[in-house]
C-alpha cells in the first residue's frame, strides 16, 4: 500500500490510460508523476474487484475507494484491557523504563492486549490529548531547568523610599513539575549562584544535568553547539557533581518545562502578591514560599497527583546528594604575574612561585581566600587582603637571593658593617636615617657592604670616613670616593688643619658682612 493514498481523479486517469490507451507502466507512471510500483498496485486493485474500462457511470469516488480500500474487519475482542495511560506516562518517567517494558508488563496481564506496534500509537495519541509541557518524556532526577520570570516585584526601601525591581528565579524538575521560585535584587552572578545552592537545598539534592538559559551570568558567550559555560558556575556544577547543558539559542522547546513553570510562577505567586507592597527581600521570600507550598500541593487536572506527590515518588528517591558543605561563592580572574611574581588582584598583590611569573594564570578569589592555578593545578593560596597596594608573600615563593633579602633589618645590616669598620657603620646607619622606611635603602646599605670584596677593608673604611665628612652618605659617593683613588688622598681633617694662606686677592670670611 502507498504511505499516501492517490486522489480518486488520478486513479482513475492511471485506469484509463492502462485500459484504453494500452500505455505501459513506466509510461502511465511518467506521465502521472507517480511511482511505477503505485501505478502496479492500483490496477492490481482494480482487477481484483472485477473493474474495467470504462468504469461504469453510478461509480462515484466513494464507492470507487471503499471497492480499492475495504474496511479491514477484526474480530471482537471483549476481554481485551485498555492500559491505563496516566499511570504508564508517569512510569515512563523514572529510571531506565522504556515503553516496551511497560508493555510487556501490560501483555503479561492481558494476553489478548493490543501488540507493541498498536500500543506505541494509541500511547501517542494519549500523549496528544494532554499539556503540551507533558508531552516530553524526562527521566525522574536528570534535569533541573531554569529561568528567571519577565515580571519583577516591587521592593520599597524604608529608609530612603527607594523602588527596588526585584528579580524572580525560578527552577522546575522535569519528571515532576516540582517548583522553587525566589526573589533576588539583580541577576548578577553573585544571586544567580546563590539561587542555584538554595533550590538545590529545597529540593534536598542534585539533578544530573542542569538546563538554563542563555543568561549572560551562566553563559559566557551564547552558542547553538558549544556554548562557553561562565567559570565560576563551572566550579559550582563541580562542587555539586552536576553538568550543565544550555538550552539553544532562540529554542523555547529545549526548557519548554520552565517556560511553562515561570507562567505558572507569575500567574499563581506574583499575580497573588500584586496588591500587596514588600519592604525587604526576606518579606518578599516569605510570601514567596508560603504561595510555592500551596503550587506545588495543588492537584494537575489532566493526571492524577500534584507536583509534590510526584517529587517524592519520581525525582526525589533518583537526586544525587548534596555536597557535605555549600558552595562558597566565588570568582574566577585571569592575571599574568610580574618579574615580581605577584599577581594584583582587587588593588592587591599575592605571590606564586617565582619559576611562573611572567605566566598567565587562572585566580579563584572567595569571600576569605585567594587561590592561583596553572593548567588546572593550584600553584598558590592566599588569605584575602584589604590592603590596597599591599603584598602578601608566601616565603617559599621567593628565590633563595630574595629570602636571604627578606631576613635582613637595619640592626643586621649595622652589624653587618661594622665588620669592615666603624666609619663604614655609621655610613650605613646614616643611608637608613635618610629614608621614610628603612627597607627602601637595604639595597644601598649591601652594596657599600659588598665594596669589601671588591676593595680593601681598610680602603673601604677610609672612603666611608671620607664621604661622611663631606656629606656624602650614599653608595654612589662611596664608590666614586673608591673609583678615584680619593680615600688614599689627604682626608677632609687634614685639609682643614693647614695653615691659612693671607693675601691681597683673598677676600677673607668678612667681605660679605
Amino acid at each position: 500500500m502507498p504511505r499516501e493514498r492517490l486522489p480518486m481523479r488520478k486513479i482513475k486517469e492511471v485506469l484509463r490510460l492502462k485500459w484504453s490507451c494500452r500505455l505501459s507502466n513506466r509510461a502511465i507512471a511518467k506521465s502521472c508523476s507517480v511511482a511505477r510500483s503505485t501505478v502496479e498496485e492500483y490496477v492490481g486493485r482494480a482487477a481484483a474487484v472485477g473493474l474495467c474500462w470504462p468504469l461504469p457511470d453510478d461509480l462515484d469516488d466513494t464507492t470507487l475507494e471503499n471497492r480499492l480500500y475495504p474496511p479491514i474487519i477484526t474480530p471482537e475482542t471483549h476481554s481485551r484491557m485498555p492500559p491505563n495511560w496516566p499511570v504508564i506516562h508517569r512510569e515512563l518517567g523514572k529510571r531506565n523504563v522504556t515503553l516496551t517494558l511497560l508493555w510487556q508488563e501490560y501483555k503479561e496481564q492481558n494476553p489478548e492486549a493490543y501488540q507493541y506496534s498498536q500500543f506505541c500509537e494509541l500511547y501517542r495519541a494519549y500523549t496528544k490529548k494532554i499539556d503540551l509541557s507533558m508531552r516530553q518524556v524526562h527521566r525522574a532526577g536528570e534535569k533541573l531547568f531554569i529561568d528567571y520570570c519577565g515580571q519583577t516585584v516591587p521592593v520599597i526601601d524604608r529608609t530612603t523610599g527607594e523602588v527596588h525591581a526585584c528579580q524572580v528565579f525560578v527552577a522546575v524538575l522535569g519528571a515532576s513539575n516540582y517548583t522553587y521560585a525566589e526573589a533576588t535584587f539583580t541577576q548578577s552572578l553573585p544571586d544567580w549562584i546563590g539561587s542555584h545552592v538554595r533550590a538545590f537545598e529545597f529540593i534536598g539534592g542534585v539533578t544530573e544535568l542542569l538546563v538554563p538559559d542563555n543568561l549572560k551570568s551562566g553563559v559566557s558567550r551564547a552558542c547553538r553547539y558549544e556554548p562557553d559555560i561562565n567559570p565560576t558556575y563551572q566550579d559550582m556544577a563541580v562542587h555539586y557533581n552536576t553538568a550543565v547543558i544550555p538550552s539553544r539559542v532562540r529554542k523555547p522547546k529545549d526548557k519548554a518545562k520552565v517556560e511553562v513553570g515561570v507562567q505558572i510562577v507569575q500567574r499563581w505567586i506574583l499575580a497573588a502578591l500584586r496588591n500587596r507592597e514588600f519592604f525587604s527581600l526576606v518579606e518578599l521570600n516569605a510570601a514567596i514560599r508560603e504561595l510555592l507550598h500551596r503550587l506545588n500541593n495543588r492537584p494537575f487536572k489532566k493526571i492524577t497527583g500534584s507536583r509534590m506527590s510526584l517529587f517524592l515518588e519520581l525525582d526525589k528517591p533518583t537526586l544525587r546528594p548534596l555536597s557535605a558543605a555549600p558552595y562558597e561563592y566565588a570568582e574566577w580572574h585571569k592575571a599574568r604575574p610580574g618579574i615580581n611574581y605577584h599577581v594584583h588582584i582587587n588593588e592587591h598583590y599575592y605571590s606564586v612561585p617565582y619559576q611562573l611569573r611572567t605566566v598567565q594564570m587562572d585566580v579563584r578569589l572567595t569571600a576569605s581566600t585567594v587561590e592561583c592555578y596553572h593548567k588546572n593545578k593550584r600553584v598558590a593560596s592566599h588569605m584575602r587582603s584589604r590592603v590596597k597596594g599591599g603584598y602578601t608573600t608566601v616565603p617559599e615563593h621567593m628565590p633563595k637571593p630574595h629570602r636571604d633579602y627578606a631576613e635582613w633589618n637595619p640592626e643586621r645590616l649595622i652589624r653587618w658593617a661594622s665588620e669592615t669598620g666603624t666609619s663604614t657603620a655609621a655610613l650605613v646607619e646614616a643611608v637608613l636615617a635618610k629614608r621614610t622606611h628603612p627597607q627602601q635603602a637595604f639595597l644601598s646599605c649591601m652594596g657599600i657592604i659588598a665594596l669589601a670584596k671588591r676593595y680593601d677593608k681598610t680602603r673601604v673604611e677610609a672612603a666611608c670616613k671620607r664621604a661622611l665628612a663631606i656629606g656624602g652618605a650614599s653608595l654612589k659617593s662611596v664608590k666614586s670616593i673608591l673609583e678615584h683613588g680619593l680615600d688614599q688622598k689627604q682626608t677632609l681633617e687634614a685639609q682643614i688643619a693647614l695653615p691659612i694662606i693671607t693675601h691681597d686677592n683673598i677676600r677673607g670670611n668678612n667681605y660679605y658682612l
